[in-house]
């Protein structure tokens, strides 16, 4: 897989209050706008991990994801800034950051709108019950219409185990909430894109994906340093993947009861 790149933000532009985490956009040096998600908002560095991880997997799947990058945010941005709740982020946010680039023109995916045939479907659904991904709903899709193509966007949600690490190595976790998810009626294929899937995800795979996590967005207590909550994203998403048939009967099951 290709290496995420490092880019320094150079110009905050604007803060995008759609999400409880105020992401905002900014210009890097390398001429491009990102949607920047910073390590000093509420979730913490936890939803950037989550958002790599999501990502990665999602493009690794064939499914179009904006490309992200590594950002820099440099302490001078936090003396600027006039809006005292933006300033305290920024001051908390100096280091490394994820930058998602910024689709411009996009509009956000509407169901009702837009039609998405059945592989799309079953992949995104997949890929979100792997995740336990629990923000990808009919009031906040977390998908993006750009380019007459479905964008997948915002995986923070996801992985939600780790902000407790509470009976994380459960073989066959429920994820009850994918009955609220915005494509499971249209994901009438979930049996082919568990084939399909589980075939890309190899655990060589995986495990690059999580050696670009940043030592520094994994500094929880419970592990004893960076290596061994890499260890345990790793034996949790290995295990999930050899065990999806679990969490695609599951979808199906409560796909059932919505058609």
């Amino acid at each position: 897989m290709t290496p995420l790149r490092s880019v320094n933000v150079t110009r905050y532009i604007t803060p995008l209050r759609e999400g409880g985490s105020l992401p905002g956009l900014v210009e890097a040096d390398d001429g491009f706008m990102y949607v920047l998600k910073f390590r000093g908002a509420g979730q913490g560095k936890k939803a950037l991990v989550a958002e790599l991880i999501g990502c990665e997997i999602a493009r690794t799947l064939g499914l179009h994801v904006p490309e992200l990058v590594f950002a820099s945010l440099d302490v001078a941005f936090g003396r600027i800034e006039g809006d005292e709740e933006i300033q305290d982020l920024l001051k908390g946010s100096v280091g490394i950051n994820l930058g998602v680039h910024y689709l411009s023109g996009a509009v956000t995916f509407d169901p009702v709108v837009t039609t998405v045939d059945a592989d799309l479907a079953s992949r995104i659904v997949w890929l979100d019950s792997l995740l336990l991904n629990v923000d990808r709903t009919a009031r906040n899709t977390n998908l993006l219409w750009w380019h007459k193509e479905v964008w997948v966007i915002d995986h923070g949600a996801s992985l939600y185990f780790h902000h407790s690490w509470t009976d994380w190595e459960s073989r066959k976790r429920p994820f009850p909430r994918i009955k609220d998810h915005v494509l499971l009626t249209a994901a009438s294929k979930l049996q082919d894109a568990n084939a399909q899937c589980r075939q890309l995800l190899t655990n060589e795979l995986i495990k690059d994906i999580l050696e670009q996590i940043p030592d520094d967005w994994l500094d929880d207590h419970a592990f004893d340093g960076p290596a061994a909550q890499r260890d345990a994203y790793y034996t949790f998403l290995t295990h999930r993947i050899a065990d999806a048939d679990f969490f695609v009967e599951e979808a199906n099951y409560a796909r059932a009861q919505r058609i």
